[in-house]
């Protein structure tokens, strides 16, 4: 009922700024594609530490 209450954990708030990035290469894409190849691999490693956490929850 009152989820705006909630604080976003690490996790959630990696997925928006991947999320973020993967649209921004997106655009890029149409008109500079080294732009958007560094947009995409910057999202690789957001994509990587969201893995990484998820593995940790699942050790736990």
């Amino acid at each position: 009922m009152f989820s705006f209450f909630k604080k976003k954990s690490k996790k959630d708030k990696l997925k928006e700024k991947h999320d973020k990035l993967m649209e921004e290469a997106y655009k890029l894409s149409h008109t500079d594609r080294a732009a958007s190849s560094a947009k995409y691999a910057e999202a690789d490693e957001v994509q990587k530490e969201i893995l990484r956490l998820e593995e940790e929850e699942a050790s736990r």
